[in-house]
C-alpha cells in the first residue's frame, strides 16, 4: 500500500509544486486570491493551454512544432475579415455576410491545413520538425501580414466575441469551457485511442513501433494536423476576447506553450506525456506570470525567470530519463 501511495505521489508531483506556488502567490499578494484575478488567469491562459494540449502530442512523437503562434494570428485575422458587423463601411470585406460558425469553421480549417503540410513534409521527407515547422511559420506569419496588409481587422460581430468575452451563467467564462473540452479531448484521445496508443509508441522507439504494426507516416500527419487544429482554436479565441484579428497576434505563444508541456512532464526524447500534468503546467506557468505581474516584478526578469523555470523542467526531465533507463 505504501509503494503504491508513493507511486501515485510521484506521479502527480507537479500538482504538488502547484500547489506550493498557488499557496505562495496567496501570501505574496492580497489581491491574488480573488475571483476577479483568478478567473483573469485561466482566461489568460486558456488559448495557450490549447495550444499546449496540440503541442503536447508532437513533444511526445518526438518533434515540435513552431508554427502555432503564427496560425494564431492566420485564424485571428481569417476569422475577423468573415465575421465583421453587418453593413460596416471599413469592412474588410464590404457586403460579405457569413454565419459565425462559417467563420470560425474556415479558420481552423486554415490552420489545420498548415498543420497537415507540416506532417506530410515531417513525415514523408523526414527533414527535422524542427526545420519544417519554422519554415512553415515563417509561411503563416507572412501569409496573415500579406492578408491584412498588416492593419488589425476591428469591428467583429457580437456572436464572435461571446465566444471569448462571455460568461455561462454568468459565472463561468466561455473561452475556460471551450479549453476544457479541447484539453479532455485530447486527453480522451492520448489514453482512450489506438491512436493515442500508436504516438507513445512512436515517441519510445518509432522503428520498433513500425515493426509492430503502426504506420508512423500515419500517425504523425495525424499529430501535426491536430496541433494545427488546436492553434486555430486558439486563434479565434484570441481575436473572440480582444475584439480583432491582428497580424501580429500569437507571437510567441508556441514558446509559452511548449513550456507549459515542458514543465508539465512531457519529454523532449518522446514516449512521455500526461494530460494531467500538461494541466498543471499551464497553471504553474499562469500563476508563475500573474504573481510576477502583481508584485510588479520587472518585464525583462519576468522572461529571464520563465527561462529558468523551462531549463530546470528539462533538466529534471532528464535526469528521470536517465533513472529510468
Amino acid at each position: 500500500m505504501n509503494v503504491r501511495i508513493m507511486k501515485k505521489i510521484k506521479e502527480n508531483s507537479i500538482w504538488l509544486i502547484f500547489l506550493v506556488i498557488f499557496v505562495a502567490a496567496t501570501f505574496l499578494s492580497g489581491n491574488f486570491f480573488t475571483f476577479g484575478n483568478l478567473t483573469s488567469v485561466l482566461m489568460t491562459e486558456s488559448i495557450i493551454g490549447i495550444l499546449a494540449v496540440g503541442i503536447m502530442w508532437c513533444i511526445l512523437s518526438k518533434g515540435i512544432d513552431l508554427t502555432a503562434g503564427s496560425l494564431v494570428a492566420l485564424a485571428s485575422v481569417t476569422v475577423a475579415s468573415l465575421a465583421q458587423e453587418p453593413g460596416f463601411s471599413g469592412a474588410f470585406y464590404p457586403g460579405l455576410e457569413v454565419p459565425v460558425p462559417v467563420a470560425i469553421l474556415a479558420a481552423v480549417a486554415v490552420c489545420a491545413l498548415f498543420g497537415l503540410i507540416n506532417g506530410l513534409v515531417i513525415a514523408y521527407t523526414k527533414i527535422p520538425p524542427f526545420i519544417a515547422t519554422l519554415g512553415t511559420q515563417l509561411i503563416c506569419r507572412a501569409s496573415a501580414q500579406l492578408y491584412t496588409n498588416a492593419y488589425p481587422i476591428s469591428n467583429l460581430r457580437a456572436d464572435l466575441k461571446f465566444w471569448g468575452q462571455g460568461t455561462i451563467a454568468g459565472v463561468f467564462p466561455v473561452i475556460v469551457v471551450v479549453f476544457i473540452v479541447v484539453a479532455a479531448f485530447s486527453g480522451f484521445m492520448l489514453t482512450q485511442t489506438r491512436f493515442g496508443k500508436s504516438v507513445y509508441a512512436i515517441g519510445g522507439n518509432d522503428m520498433a513501433a513500425k515493426v509492430a504494426g503502426v504506420n508512423v507516416e500515419s500517425a504523425i500527419v495525424r499529430v501535426y494536423l491536430w496541433s494545427g487544429i488546436c492553434a486555430g482554436i486558439g486563434g479565434v479565441l484570441l481575436a473572440a476576447r480582444s475584439g480583432a484579428g491582428n497580424s501580429s497576434a500569437g507571437l510567441n505563444y508556441e514558446l509559452d506553450a511548449i513550456a507549459a508541456a515542458t514543465v508539465g512532464g512531457t519529454s523532449h526524447t518522446g514516449g512521455v506525456c500526461r494530460i494531467s500534468g500538461v494541466i498543471a503546467g499551464i497553471l504553474i506557468l499562469g500563476v508563475v506570470k500573474n504573481i510576477m505581474l502583481l508584485t510588479g516584478v520587472n518585464a525583462y526578469w519576468q522572461q529571464i525567470i520563465k527561462g529558468v523555470i523551462i531549463i530546470v523542467s528539462v533538466v529534471l526531465d532528464m535526469r528521470k530519463n536517465i533513472q529510468r533507463n
